[in-house]
């Protein structure tokens, strides 16, 4: 397989280089979009060995990813890596996902963070939980983590499905990417990670509140249209998320 990484960042001076330092080495490609930063991410991007791709102002996750998906089409990779730049994602479980990819090819990769899932802060693991149901009916299948950025996007997938990139539609573009996606033959499947919350990290730029509210709506109308879509519900009543456990170390073939 040949990997593109691609990291929105915007404000992320605290944490770009560590996350920057850990991915380099586990892919082929590495594009870091710089979303119209005002601190000193720009400099310190300068400094690293990654392509940087530079909004002027900034347009949101979004566009961010969109500007990143371009460019790394451009190159030969057939997987396309997404992460966040405020070092939420620990780069070290790359390779997990990179497996499940191999034994699930055609599929959505997410990194879900079930792992001490408890150390989330409770008003956004209410607000994820909340947003998995949705998406899961909206999609058909059971969703382990759905606001994760923390993914693994087969190149076809990315070549075929292409939402709004509206600056308001920043959170509702990864969403959007999990059921259109699924409608269009790429399920996804989990991986169990832990997710890093310190003090080291800025504020994330999810609002429990008003993008919740957005993706609910967005979804909404996805399953209206589709008569409610109560096969998609079936589904996710009957069948337990798709999930890979990653092999352990000693196990692998040499």
């Amino acid at each position: 397989m040949t990997l593109a990484a691609v990291i929105p960042a915007r404000n992320e001076a605290r944490t770009i280089g560590s996350v920057v330092s850990g991915a380099r080495h586990l892919v082929d490609y590495l594009f870091v979009v710089d979303d119209g930063s005002d601190d000193a991410t720009s400099e310190i991007l300068a400094g690293l060995d990654v392509t940087v791709i530079r909004h002027k102002a900034p347009r949101g996750k979004a566009a961010a990813l969109a500007s990143g998906f371009e460019a790394a089409l451009a190159t030969d990779a057939t997987g396309i890596l997404t992460l966040d730049g405020d070092g939420q994602h620990d780069p070290a479980a790359i390779p997990d996902l990179v497996e499940a990819l191999e034994f699930f090819p055609e599929h959505l990769v997410l990194g879900a963070r079930i792992v001490e899932r408890n150390s989330q802060p409770g008003i956004r693991r209410f607000a994820n939980r909340f947003a998995d149901f949705w998406i899961s009916w909206a999609s058909g299948q059971r969703v382990p983590d759905s606001q994760t950025g923390f993914r693994i996007y087969p190149r076809r997938l990315v070549e075929k499905v292409r939402p709004s990139t509206r600056r308001r539609h920043g959170f509702v573009f990864e969403s959007q990417m999990l059921i259109d996606g699924a409608r269009a033959g790429f399920p996804c499947v989990g991986v169990p990670i832990r997710a890093i919350y310190g003090d080291v990290s800025r504020p994330s730029y999810f609002r429990p509140g008003r993008d919740v509210w957005e993706i609910f709506w967005m979804v909404w109308w996805k399953i209206w249209f589709r008569g409610l879509y109560l096969p998609g519900l079936w589904q996710v009543i009957r069948h337990p998320a798709r999930m890979h456990r990653p092999v352990p170390d000693d196990h692998r073939p040499d």
